[in-house]
């Protein structure tokens, strides 16, 4: 395909992150794109490739590039109706509570299994009111629209984003313990930059109204385009040491959520507080299972399938 490209880009076909081999992480693919290829077409994808930080962050609100928006942009807030924070967090909090103490007491638990696929879903079943025993048969539909539109149904996406979110705090013991009786600011900072260095959909697709000016060359209009969060968040040219999950770093961001009120990104980010919160309650001493690293997989939705812990901490000598 022609497209408008300044001198010195590669012009041959880029790497594909559908190529990327199952658990691999894609740091190398994310920087051989930004580097070498920051407008490609990727023939599998169907779509233009924008992976650079200053090009995928201004497409995500830029109106020409249409057919979608994130959970807190503009044409999502405007279709939700106020909720009570403190009813949300009450949810939530209960959910969570409940959820940890079913699996306090065993030996080994796979929190994907056992919590992050479980919390997302109870914690909206909770807000509206649905009873226990009904909340995976109506909480797809009613209940979830009732509380946070189209939005609030995506249940899937924050699961990924909490087993994500779980997966960098537990695996960093010095870090978790500044978190475990740190401020719900700080949550709130390693919320955000697990979602900058792990977002639960890292490739965002796109189609232009218009033709766009980007640092690589011009996506034409009418164009589906590939935003790939994933690359623009670990871009070193807007985030020092990008690959590294640092609850302090002092360039935080992340391009998952959008700004504006949205209760689904209210509740991702009471999900991950409070069942943090709820876990370390419960089980003071959680670590990894023996052997245990979390490994993320998955290309157009990403996040570790499992979370292998050991509940009353290390096993003993054997």
């Amino acid at each position: 395909m022609d497209v408008d490209q300044p001198a010195g880009i590669r012009t041959e076909a880029p790497p594909s992150p559908l190529g990327l081999e199952p658990g691999r992480a894609p740091n190398a693919l994310y920087r051989t794109l930004r580097e070498d290829f920051p407008l490609a077409y990727d023939e599998s994808l169907g779509a233009w490739l924008l992976s650079r930080y200053e090009d995928v962050a201004p497409a995500l609100v830029d109106p020409r590039f249409t057919h979608g928006h994130r959970p807190g942009d503009a044409p999502c807030a405007a279709t939700h109706q106020e909720v009570r924070g403190a009813g949300l967090r009450a949810a939530v909090e209960r959910t969570a509570h409940v959820l940890a103490q079913r699996i306090a007491g065993r030996e080994q638990v796979d929190l994907v299994e056992e919590f992050c696929h479980w919390l997302p879903v109870g914690s909206v079943a909770a807000a509206v009111g649905v009873p226990y025993r009904d909340m995976m048969r109506l909480v797809r539909g009613r209940a979830a629209s009732a509380l946070a539109g189209t939005c609030g149904g995506q249940t899937a996406v924050r699961e990924k984003a909490l087993a994500s979110f779980l997966a960098n705090v537990l695996d960093d013991p010095d870090q978790l313990a500044a978190l475990r009786d740190g401020p719900s600011a700080l949550v709130a900072r390693a919320w955000t930059e697990s979602l900058r260095r792990d977002p639960p959909v890292p490739v965002v697709l796109r189609r232009t109204a218009a033709a766009v000016r980007t640092s690589g060359g011009t996506v034409p209009a009418g164009a589906s385009v590939a935003l790939l969060i994933g690359a623009a968040g670990r871009d070193p040219v807007r985030f020092a040491d990008p690959d590294r999950f640092d609850v302090l770093r002092e360039d935080p961001g992340q391009l998952t959520f959008g700004p504006g009120f949205c209760p689904a990104v209210v509740l991702a980010g009471l999900e991950a507080e409070c069942g943090l919160r709820a876990l370390l309650d419960a089980m003071p001493a959680l670590c990894w299972a023996d052997g245990f690293r979390p490994v993320h997989t998955g290309v157009l939705t990403r996040a570790p399938r499992s979370l292998l812990v050991r509940p009353q901490g290390p096993a003993g000598p054997r």
